[in-house]
């Protein structure tokens, strides 16, 4: 394996890329980097991007790309992405995608693939809407994948199973909605840069986890 391997997940909400992620990460040594803890971690320490953060969202404003990237270069500096990361959740629109460039050049590293999950809208649709959560220990269920014993009843502690607004079809419909709009082009982007490595994410988890070691074992 080269000296450095930094990666990059694409794939709808509800894909799987950030539980994939990790497994990866683990696999071949590569820190899991996913903007939103970036924006958590930031938030929660005060640091000075963080409170810079927090002021365009306290008033209703997206925080800018640079105040993200800055966060990004500053995680990417610590030792324990010297051997590579997975990078998960950024760039979301090509202007991002021009901007983490220019900061991968500066920090001389550079993207060795991007690792598009490519799963059918009405598959993530199935995935999503299936799920329920103990509304007592939040212990994850699942109609298809994952049913509890007893319809609407934890099996862990036999608090109520309920679905988040997040799950519901038709928000889930309105989220792929908008990655479509906003986050696809980077599939177009990367691949016209010959960077992109297409996996087919529908089957099942273990068969696609298989799919991305074989992907990354050929980098």
């Amino acid at each position: 394996m080269a000296k450095t391997l930094d990666l990059m997940f694409l794939g709808a909400p509800g894909s799987g890329k950030g539980t994939q992620a990790k497994i990866l990460g683990e696999r071949f040594n590569l820190k899991h980097v996913a903007s939103g803890d970036l924006f958590r971690e930031n938030l929660k320490n005060e640091t000075e991007l963080g409170k810079l953060a927090k002021s365009y969202m306290e008033r209703g404003d997206l925080v800018p790309d640079d105040v993200t990237i800055a966060m990004l270069k500053d995680r990417l500096s610590r030792p324990d992405v010297q051997t590579g990361f997975m990078l998960d959740g950024f760039p979301r629109t090509i202007a991002q995608a021009e901007a983490l460039g220019v900061m991968m050049a500066e920090m001389e590293r550079h993207i060795a693939a991007v690792l598009y999950l490519n799963v059918p809208d009405d598959v993530i649709v199935e995935r999503l809407s299936g799920r329920l959560i103990c509304r007592n220990c939040q212990n994850p269920f699942h109609l298809t994948f994952n049913p509890p014993g007893k319809e609407g009843i934890c099996d862990v502690c036999g608090g109520e199973l309920y679905q988040r607004d997040d799950d519901k079809p038709e928000t889930v419909r309105s989220r792929l909605k908008i990655y479509h709009i906003q986050t696809k082009p980077l599939v177009d982007y990367y691949s016209e840069k010959g960077a992109l490595v297409e996996i087919d994410g529908a089957g099942g988890f273990s068969e696609i986890t298989e799919r991305l070691i074989e992907a990354v074992q050929q980098l």
